[in-house]
């Protein structure tokens, strides 16, 4: 039995490694595309940045996947298996992105291996200064591992290697949302070539958006990357605020292009796909689409309504002038929609008077719910929150009903399995003890104050990006807490349960 028992284990992890393999495969090619950048803009002179920056990794991985590939077999994983293969996928391909930053820019493994994460959970925390004097390629694969992360490294992975059948079925559910949602079509290949064909074609969108009110083609394919995956890196410090600091022509318009590209990638590509297929209603009478504009501009209105009301002056004796209105709107707009979204990006810092007490609770709240299932958003995602809605409206009906009445959680007209709701609910307990854990790692080695610490984990875990304080107090903090905040992005970028079945297994190995 226990030459059986292990037999077992030693076939799952030949298959762990064969996937594992793969990855680096496929991550060494991609790792030599900001070799073109590099070329262009010439790096090598201006910057003294060697091509060996991304081919040394590039090789290293392409090797290192090629042998163990041939060493290992082929077959399908287990729930369990395909679970550890997204963690360890996760963390190999963040630790291979964060060899350009250390040999490139001469960073320390922890804050390269911390940027690399944040890239590629789209999360967008930085703790990179001066990116206005950075070497483009180092900008571009900063924003290339945004987009390579938006709709998941191994979704791409199984894209581009024609991974199909159960296998492929076995790691979209380990990486994907772990809730249940339809596919657009049958088939787990079809349905991924549909989810990157919609995600380019809004890549290409944007782009050609940013490209005609203003931006340079670098910071437009930049920004291209990094909006519709939702991550939020910019090349600039100002983040997108840069353009109107610096008066271009457009800036304003180019704030509502970014917002409208922020809002797509917030919600599900799956009703994107029913909108290309003539079901525009889907953009708005879904349940979570219902959800999704009502936080949204209730936001928007709480946020107006804060900043006028905290002016001094009472609003029926001071009324603003209509660029006064105007700029408020803006920036309450689009700071909603970047935090909602998770994507990051600031025009504002969201800790500057412009935002008064409640506006900035409402950030804290957007930075927990985040976008829609099946997005390229974080955040425990809107439709986790409206089922946990009905579910207590429901459970108010059930108590104010004769006993013998069966009154199940049912949203656009599926019935939700108390299953259901009881792993929602036990999901966002686990995360609201992580950014309490982290909330504390980051007061005892930092100075900072609770609602300080309590915004830099909660914005790990949801993959925002903004927090309460700045980005050189992020990029000068403790090595513990950068390490934290790591575990959070990954643990929030996975929904958790990957990270713990790769925690259970390390522990049931350390033990026999």
């Amino acid at each position: 039995m226990r030459g059986s028992s292990s037999a077992i284990l030693n076939s799952e992890g030949a298959c762990i490694l064969n996937y594992l393999g793969a990855l680096l495969s496929v991550l060494g090619i991609v790792m030599l595309i900001p070799l073109i950048p590099w070329w262009i803009y010439n790096d090598s002179a201006l910057h003294g940045i060697s091509y060996t920056v991304f081919t040394l990794p590039a090789s290293a991985c392409l090797v290192l996947g090629l042998i163990i590939q041939k060493n290992t077999s082929f077959h399908t994983p287990s729930l369990h298996g395909a679970m550890i293969i997204t963690a360890l996928g996760w963390i190999l391909c963040a630790m291979a992105g964060a060899v350009p930053f250390m040999t490139g820019l001469h960073k320390s493994f922890v804050d390269a291996f911390f940027e690399a994460t944040s890239g590629f959970t789209t999360t967008g925390i930085t703790v990179f200064e001066g990116l206005d004097s950075m070497p483009r390629s180092i900008l571009f694969w900063r924003s290339f591992t945004q987009w390579l992360g938006g709709l998941g490294i191994l979704t791409f992975f199984l894209a581009v290697s024609f991974r199909g059948g159960s296998a492929a079925a076995a790691l979209f559910s380990a990486e994907g949302h772990k809730i249940n949602i339809s596919r657009p079509v049958p088939g787990i290949f079809n349905t991924l070539k549909i989810l990157w064909a919609i995600y380019s074609l809004f890549t290409v969108v944007s782009f050609l958006m940013f490209t005609a009110l203003g931006m340079s083609v670098f910071d437009a394919l930049n920004h291209s990357f990094t909006c519709i995956s939702t991550g939020g890196f910019s090349t600039h410090d100002q983040s997108v605020g840069f353009y109107a600091a610096h008066g271009f022509a457009h800036a304003e318009l180019l704030e509502y292009a970014v917002t409208v590209i922020m809002l797509a990638g917030g919600i599900n590509f799956l009703v994107h796909y029913k909108v290309l297929t003539g079901r525009t209603g889907a953009l708005f009478f879904d349940f979570e689409m219902k959800w999704y504009w009502g936080i949204f501009a209730g936001s928007v209105l709480v946020i107006c309504l804060d900043h006028f009301n905290r002016m001094g002056v009472p609003f029926a004796e001071h009324l603003p002038s209509v660029h006064e209105l105007h700029e408020v709107f803006r920036s309450a707009l689009f700071q909603t929609a970047s935090l909602l979204t998770s994507t990051g990006y600031l025009t504002k810092d969201i800790n500057s008077p412009c935002f008064h007490a409640v506006s900035r609770q409402i950030f804290m709240i957007l930075m927990v719910i985040g976008g829609c299932v099946g997005s390229t958003a974080g955040g425990i995602k809107v439709m986790r929150f409206g089922i946990l809605a009905r579910a207590f409206q429901t459970h108010i009906k059930r108590i104010l009903s004769p006993s013998r009445c069966v009154i199940p959680v049912v949203t656009s007209g599926r019935v939700i399995p108390d299953s259901e709701v009881q792993q929602i609910a036990s999901l966002l307990w686990i995360w609201a003890m992580l950014i309490c854990a982290g909330a504390a790692v980051t007061a005892v080695f930092s100075d900072l104050d609770p609602w300080q610490s309590f915004s830099g984990m909660a914005s790990a875990m949801g993959n925002m990006g903004p927090f309460y304080f700045s980005v050189h107090e992020m990029a000068t903090m403790h090595w513990v807490i950068k390490l934290a905040y790591t575990a959070g992005m990954l643990a929030g970028r996975l929904e958790i349960i990957p990270l713990a079945c790769l925690f259970s297994r390390m522990m049931h190995i350390r033990m026999q």
